[in-house]
């Protein structure tokens, strides 16, 4: 096999896992475009990771630089001869900086001047000399926390103990901070040992002779199989967690899955709380029977081999028994609280120091959720509901499960409160109302658990803009670029044709009665308006709405979400219509003259219309006025733009006839009047002069 690989491997303490996937992928990614800007070829490019270890393989790295020719541009014809066609020092000082003969320099036009050139012809370096820059390209990958070691300045992840720097079997020589680099790599840290890295195909063959699995994918697949054949041996389901998956493929560099068991008493406990407590503390797997119900044992993976297995089990075992002597400690702790005597402790919880505590903000929730309701036609015993999962929608906050698992508020709460005799719709808005949590995740199924949702949301959203708490870069503290992306997911999956701008009008006026807003309510109603655009140009991006269909509905804040997105979705259809770009076009000559009137009157002065076309335009106009909301008011997209559709050879018809510029001022100004008038009804479906159409 061909040996004119290079191989890099950086050895350190262990990596937390989170950061062991991001960080690989960072080098692999470094040094493709390394090679590029250097012009240095290769055939593929593998990146390998373990706790201990980031390293790559480049496969038939190129021994050097492409070489290459390049033209050189000097100065103007006038510059680089004299009067009597000699060479200036310009010229030959040109002609030395590019190493070029003298009669190798020729002149080319640019733009209308002559410009002296030269070929240079750029020999490539040695790829082993451009190699001894890869500490630069080392100490250039980030990671979320860095730590300093010993007394060097260095900042990184963990500290590094070896690099391995091969190039064919020949080190590459460098250092970072006191570590040289070269062929000395380290195995299991338990049961492996050191080895020396002669030939870079077997890199991973000698690493697995020393018990590690250098490559994620096959490690990873190597923890799938095992427990794929630990659920075939005992007849279980396991079901694997992706993202924990992950986790515990970076926590191993020689996988050994096997199965543990806990008392059957520990049954009684909710999954959610099992699950979790198995899952968040102590990496394991849950394992259910075949129709899905949990059972008392549990899939962990151990990192090694499978010498004394049996007491990894037992030492597993035990502990996990005690994470789950405590939860069943919680759980049955918890239920001697009522969920109102716990809500009532919620006032000694701060939420931010300028917005009070979860009490308060509990308050502003019973009156904001059912009006809520009301706004969306929810019936009168649903509103009930809202107001009082508002009211016990925080209670497990003071929970002692939560204090341990917080990840499950919630869902400990819907528990709770059915125990404590509440209804099923007010326990599962408790648990709803968190929904969706992340990206990807679910909106509330019920209405009550939709509407409390909302609520939640666009208080907390209003409340921080209110006092100029602004998401700004990557700040984001209070997580409300994910709380708008959550209102308006429940808006669309609920299909809600309520205007967003009367849900914000609704909250605003709530924090203004509880004297918390520090800025105007109308300041602040535009930036949480600009604030859910850009949260809809995300939503509608995923939908594979084209930029310019995106900016032409969204220009009319405040609709209901559930319109803007049928109505993008409608234009991005049309876009294969063949007489659509007409139409847009005839809509866009409206729009854009429009822009012309200063005229703050914004009525038409009918007996100002002179011609038939004028009168003709009146009338549509009229028609639209009325006509066009109504079908947008219920959502009815296609019949909505065909009144636009309808109106097209009016408006060619009065282009062709009439001259809104007229010389006579009172005639012109009204007839910009008619325009401005006539683009504010274009308006409330789209700004069409955003519709970019391909040449």
């Amino acid at each position: 096999m061909s040996n004119n690989n290079f191989l890099l491997e950086i050895g350190l303490e262990e990596m937390p896992a989170r950061f062991v996937t991001d960080a690989m992928n960072q080098l692999q990614n470094k040094l493709e475009e390394w090679m590029k800007e250097n012009r240095i070829s290769f055939q593929s490019i593998e990146a390998f990771s373990t706790p201990r270890r980031l390293a790559v393989r480049i496969n038939e790295l190129a021994e050097k630089q492409d070489d290459i020719s390049e033209e050189a541009k000097g100065p103007s014809k006038k510059i680089a001869l004299d009067d009597n066609g000699e060479w200036t020092k310009a010229a030959i000082g040109f002609a030395k900086g590019q190493d070029v003969d003298l009669n190798a320099l020729f002149f080319k036009e640019l733009k209308g001047t002559e410009y002296v050139f030269a070929n240079k012809d750029i020999k490539g370096k040695y790829t082993s000399e451009l190699l001894l820059e890869l500490e630069a390209i080392i100490t250039n990958i980030s990671f979320p926390k860095n730590m300093r070691w010993g007394s060097y300045s260095l900042k990184y992840v963990r500290p590094i103990h070896w690099i391995v720097a091969l190039f064919g079997d020949k080190v590459i020589p460098f250092h970072i901070t006191d570590v040289k680099s070269g062929r000395k790599t380290f195995g299991h840290r338990f049961l492996g040992t050191e080895v020396e890295i002669f030939d870079t195909n077997y890199y991973e063959e000698e690493l697995l002779n020393q018990y590690v699995i250098v490559n994620p994918n096959k490690r990873k697949e190597a923890i799938r199989q095992q427990i794929d054949e630990i659920a075939e041996n005992e007849h279980w389901s396991i079901p694997v967690d992706n993202g924990l998956l992950e986790e515990v493929n970076n926590l191993v560099e020689y996988p050994t899955a096997f199965y543990g068991s806990f008392d059957e008493e520990f049954l009684n406990i909710p999954d959610e709380v099992l699950i979790t407590s198995m899952r968040e503390h102590q990496r394991y797997f849950p394992v259910e029977d075949k129709s899905g119900k949990l059972l008392p044992y549990f899939i962990a993976v151990r990192n090694g081999n499978s010498e004394y297995l049996d007491n990894v089990k037992k030492g597993n075992e035990k502990v996990l028994r005690a994470r789950l002597s405590d939860a069943k400690f919680f759980y049955e702790e918890d239920q001697k609280l009522h969920p109102e005597e716990a809500a009532a402790k919620l006032d000694h919880i701060v939420f931010q120091e300028d917005l009070g505590t979860i009490g308060d903000k509990i308050r502003r929730l019973k009156k904001i959720a059912p009006a809520f309701g009301e706004i969306l036609g929810v019936e009168k015993n649903k509103r009930m509901d809202i107001e009082r999962a508002a009211a016990l929608s925080k209670f497990d906050l003071v929970t002692l499960m939560i204090d341990e698992f917080s990840e499950l508020q919630g869902i400990m709460g819907e528990k709770y409160a059915l125990m404590a005799g509440e209804n099923e719709n007010v326990a599962a808005a408790i648990k709803e109302h968190y929904q969706p949590r992340y990206a990807g995740d679910e909106a509330p199924s019920t209405i009550t658990g939709a509407v409390l949702g909302l609520a939640e949301k666009l208080d907390t959203i209003t409340a921080c803009f209110g006092i100029g708490m602004i998401p700004t870069g990557s700040q984001d503290p209070y997580g409300l670029r994910r709380q708008a992306a959550g209102a308006a997911q429940i808006l669309l999956e609920h299909d809600f044709s309520v205007r967003l701008e009367d849900l914000v009008n609704k909250t605003i006026e709530s924090l203004e009665n509880s004297g918390i807003l520090k800025r105007p309510g109308a300041e602040v109603k535009q930036d949480i308006l600009s604030f859910f655009g850009l949260r809809l140009k995300n939503i509608l991006s995923e939908r594979c709405i084209r930029y310019d269909i995106a900016d032409a509905v969204l220009e009319q804040a405040g609709e209901p979400v559930s319109l803007v997105v049928k109505k993008a979705a409608f234009l991005q259809a049309k876009l294969q219509d063949e007489n659509f770009k007409d139409t847009v076009e005839a809509l866009s000559r409206i729009t854009n003259i429009s822009k012309k009137e200063n005229n703050n009157d914004n009525s038409v002065k009918v007996n100002l219309l002179e011609e038939n076309q004028e009168k003709e335009l009146y009338e549509a106009y009229l028609k639209l006025k009325q006509e066009l909301p109504n079908q947008l008011a219920a959502a009815k997209v296609e019949e909505a733009f065909t009144l636009l559709e309808e109106i097209k050879p009016v408006i060619h018809h009065y282009f062709d006839h009439v001259m809104v510029m007229s010389e006579d001022e009172e005639i012109k100004e009204n007839r910009l009047t008619q325009m401005s008038n006539l683009s504010s009804e274009i308006h409330r479906f789209a700004n069409f002069q955003h519709i970019v159409f391909s040449s």
